[in-house]
């Protein structure tokens, strides 16, 4: 992949001030007087099955937030968004921002008794860069010496910029100064694998909660691979085990908010998810919480399996036929807010004027409603491409929210002149799959940033991008991304500038079709403390949380 040291975000998985960065927050917090309840036992629902126990293969919100509760890399982020030492307890930088030298802690154990040394991050990082892996997140470490080169497969696996001079020294040289280097590595991405778990378990490996051994607050325990169910117990060897107060998190998945309500209600879980009646129901709950984390959710046309979405103006007619006001309000009626492009609110300000990135870019015929204009501009894409009619599956998970919005957007596009739309729902973790490998028509995509900064939602569209599973491609696009991270990447008005036109030209070119962005309300229990929760990044970080008398 050609990112030539892009590291986004944000994924993620969503990542992490720049601008906005630092809206992490503490949820629920007492002020400090910890008065414990006697059974320290969270439970939690999810809405998907957890897809994977391996960092390198992990590509979900829901996989890196396990990940995060289960391993420990150099930091952690605090309650406001700063990395925190974790096992780094000293860190030098050098050579004009372009040498890291980090000390780790000594006597950390992985939870099969062996030491936490240097050499877990060398080997981490190096088996995440291996073309064999086929890691989809690997471009992130693009902007570490060679790792674009070793990628490919033209320069050696020990070329990687970093490496270890004993058991507690670490040394990481970058291409370039990275000013959000540090929140990186606070992302589970970044994160020391054990190899001999990975020798011993092979391709088992992180495919189970028995294939994988740990170093972080927690053990995940009780999963096969596919189970619905599984528990996050607290991990006895980990270093500051005193810190952490749950003794066990039992996560139980709910595709359906009307069971993750009932539930709650009943007090066998102690959160839930809330869809849109829920959420006016419940305004006045002592329990309510609405957070906006800084993602989207988009329709993705492929162009490999329908050569029509070749066609611009096919494209933006398709974008035109959406109402998304009404699929907010009418249908989700969670607090879900209409997208204003790809990159949503939240991702930083412009460096001189102070104006959020996702006003500045906006496009406002791109995100749109006009049914009269959409037929006309489809009347013009089927002259141009010889098409009288087209007859499309859209491909969605199983939950509630995804039923509702594909729903939605059948109806809404089969008012176009002969457009047909079926609906396929899978599983999410086969949704995913099949995503990646670019096997659909139409699918309804997410994107959870890992950290905040416009190019953790702008990398996925770059032509050779393993996120670009659309296929749509523009060299104008790659050219501002590439200017904007290697020329200007020390000019902070310069890079801004470039990364609002990006955005202009894809929303131009309707390279994507936004939708919203997501609103998770919910519903958790008043005695549910310190939760560390990031809206721009893994959005939960349990190791501080307790439950009060």
């Amino acid at each position: 992949m050609k990112k030539k040291g892009t590291i986004l975000t944000v994924a993620a998985l969503s990542l992490l001030t720049l601008a906005g960065c630092g809206s992490q927050s503490s949820a629920n917090s007492d002020g400090g007087s910890a008065k414990y309840a006697a059974d320290q036992t969270l439970n939690w629902t999810e809405t998907s099955e957890l897809a994977t126990n391996d960092l390198a293969k992990a590509t979900d919100t829901l996989s890196f937030t396990v990940l995060q509760n289960t391993q420990e890399g150099l930091y952690r982020l605090n309650d406001k968004g700063t990395p925190a030492n974790a096992l780094a307890t000293k860190t030098k930088l050098t050579n004009g921002g372009k040498t890291y030298t980090f000390t780790l802690r000594k006597g950390v154990k992985w939870s099969n008794g062996d030491p936490v040394t240097a050499k877990d991050f060398v080997y981490s990082w190096q088996r995440t860069v291996n073309p064999k892996t086929a890691s989809q997140d690997a471009f992130y470490f693009f902007q570490v010496k060679n790792a674009e080169a070793v990628n490919s497969g033209k320069k050696p696996l020990s070329s990687l910029g970093i490496k270890a001079d004993g058991d507690y020294k670490l040394t990481v040289q970058l291409t370039k100064p990275v000013s959000y280097f540090k929140k990186l590595l606070a992302w589970p991405l970044f994160y020391p694998v054990n190899q001999n778990a990975v020798q011993k378990y092979g391709k088992k490996y992180g495919t189970s909660s028995a294939t994988t051994v740990y170093n972080g607050p927690f053990r995940l325990t009780k999963w096969n691979g596919t189970s619905t169910t599984w528990t996050l117990a607290k991990n006895k060897t980990y270093w500051d085990k005193q810190a952490v107060h749950l003794d066990k998190i039992n996560t139980v998945v709910t595709k359906s908010t009307t069971t993750s309500y009932n539930l709650f209600n009943a007090k066998k879980t102690d959160e839930t998810l809330l869809d849109g009646q829920q959420v006016k129901n419940n305004q006045n709950n002592e329990n309510f919480v609405k957070r906006l984390p800084t993602g989207t959710q988009r329709l993705s046309l492929n162009q490999k399996t329908v050569p029509a979405f070749k066609n611009v103006n096919v494209r933006k007619a398709f974008s035109l036929a959406i109402n998304r006001q009404q699929l907010v309000k009418n249908v989700l009626q969670d607090g879900s807010t209409v997208s204003k492009g790809f990159v949503p609110a939240g991702m930083g300000n412009n460096p001189k004027t102070g104006e959020g990135f996702d006003q500045e870019a906006e496009v406002s015929s791109a995100v749109s409603y006009n049914l009269k204009k959409a037929k006309q501009l489809l009347a013009k894409g089927y002259q141009q491409t010889g098409k009288k009619s087209l007859a499309v599956t859209l491909l969605v998970s199983d939950t509630d929210a995804s039923k509702q919005t594909a729903e939605f957007l059948q109806s809404s596009l089969q008012k176009l002149p002969g457009v047909k739309v079926s609906i396929n729902t899978i599983p999410y973790v086969q949704l995913i799959t099949r995503q990646h490998n670019k096997n659909y028509d139409l699918t309804l995509s997410g994107w959870q940033s890992v950290f905040a900064d416009p190019i953790n939602f702008l990398d996925v569209y770059e032509s050779n991008s393993s996120y670009n599973t659309s296929s749509w491609s523009n060299k104008q696009y790659d050219k501002l991304l590439d200017e904007s991270e290697n020329q200007d990447g020390n000019q902070p008005v310069k890079r801004w500038a470039k990364l609002v036109q990006a955005e202009k030209v894809l929303m131009n070119d309707q390279g994507t079709i936004p939708l919203y962005q997501p609103a998770k309300s919910q519903l958790l229990r008043k005695n549910v403390k310190n939760i560390n929760y990031n809206p721009a990044g893994v959005p939960y970080d349990f190791k501080t949380t307790y439950i009060a008398k």
